[in-house]
């Protein structure tokens, strides 16, 4: 019969007995879901040391959309000498529209459904960051529409009239709407509902579908066309690259506790999934690119959603859809590539830097 250790600490008159294998045990019981279930946020001792590391980094790479000078977005948008095109107007319109309410699924997703059903504190904790990153998000573009003076309801009219984009809306909120509920989540097919809802935000989402958008609206910055907007996509695809990998370590850390939801046929299903989102992605950039541009063609950005979609599969052990696809724009490579997205501003590509922003905005207005 073994005997508890425990530890007595005697502080004056007082001793205050602290039972090790008790603490060991709640350490034990943490878990990405079906955890220790407990009312209090005790993150310590950190069991999923990813999860906070990855914290500490989305805090530090905080930024804000006023930080950002918009003068010369401004001036571009009521250009009317032909350097900026009507396809141009139209991609920035459409990446107002598109992002204004998908930041928000993203965000509604993460707090109402991953961070209520995931049970270990510091998965919470960097789940409430990603929540707060959307947010800026939205309000970045918020920033874009009252600085160019875009009419917020024709972005909300695109939002809800245009096919295609509601098309990829319904097939990412009808899985969420799903788990909205209280769920036995010892049942293997509950299970797989919440790793597919991870799969689904985390690697077709904001893993794929963001990046036709993306790669567009820096395409134009590229050109030097609208740099304030440019920046702040670049520092939001620094964002989405720590929330591809956030929900990517939560899948595989729910997958390696819980072997009985990574069946072939559920692993089909992810991958079907990924398939129906690429095709989606597909012809949202058409509407996106309805006729072909300075640098920009429609046929090479479907050709960059297959190239990403096949990485996003691969990182989480699935086979790609078109193995050996190259990435059509190796510019790109610069800004956004794949396997630079953990060490994104390694480079000091674009360090933000808010005095030197602050000076910026400043000078501008003198």
């Amino acid at each position: 019969m073994s005997t508890a250790v425990t530890t007595t600490i005697t502080i004056g008159n007082k001793s205050f007995v602290l039972d090790k294998e008790k603490a060991e045990q709640a350490f034990a019981a943490k878990r990405i879901i079906n955890g220790r279930d407990t009312m209090f946020f005790n993150i310590l001792p950190l069991k999923y040391q990813w999860a906070y590391d990855l914290y500490k980094t989305m805090k530090n790479n905080h930024w804000e959309p006023e930080d950002i000078p918009m003068q010369k977005d401004c001036e571009q948008w009521r250009d009317s000498s032909g350097a900026i095109t009507e396809i141009d107007h139209w991609i920035i319109k459409m990446a107002i529209g598109y992002f204004s309410a998908a930041e928000g699924i993203v965000g509604d997703n993460v707090q109402h459904v991953t961070r209520e059903l995931v049970t270990a504190p510091e998965l919470k904790l960097v789940l409430g960051r990603h929540a707060h990153e959307e947010n800026i998000h939205a309000d970045s573009l918020v920033y874009m529409i009252s600085s160019l003076g875009i009419n917020p309801h024709e972005c909300e009219a695109m939002f809800t009239d245009i096919n295609t984009i509601d098309r990829k809306t319904e097939f990412l909120v009808h899985n969420s709407r799903e788990l909205r509920r209280d769920m036995d989540m010892t049942k293997t097919e509950n299970k797989q509902a919440l790793a597919k809802n991870m799969f689904l935000f985390g690697q077709v989402m904001e893993g794929t579908q963001f990046y036709g958008l993306f790669g567009m609206v820096l395409s134009l910055y590229r050109q030097n066309k609208f740099p304030g907007i440019g920046q702040m996509f670049r520092y939001t695809l620094r964002d989405e690259s720590n929330h591809i990998e956030l929900f990517r370590n939560l899948l595989m850390d729910l997958v390696d506790e819980n072997p009985d939801v990574w069946t072939s046929a559920f692993k089909e299903e992810l991958t079907e999934a990924m398939r129906d989102g690429v095709a989606m992605e597909k012809d949202f950039i058409r509407d996106c690119l309805p006729v072909n541009a300075l640098g920009l063609s429609a046929d090479e950005f479907t050709q960059y959603i297959d190239y990403i979609a096949d990485r996003r599969l691969e990182g989480v052990g699935l086979k790609p859809l078109n193995p050996g696809i190259a990435n059509p724009f190796p510019w790109l490579a610069e800004m956004m590539d794949i396997q630079k997205e953990q060490n994104f501003f390694e480079g000091r590509v674009t360090e933000y830097q808010k005095a030197s922003a602050l000076d910026s905005v400043h000078d501008d207005e003198l």
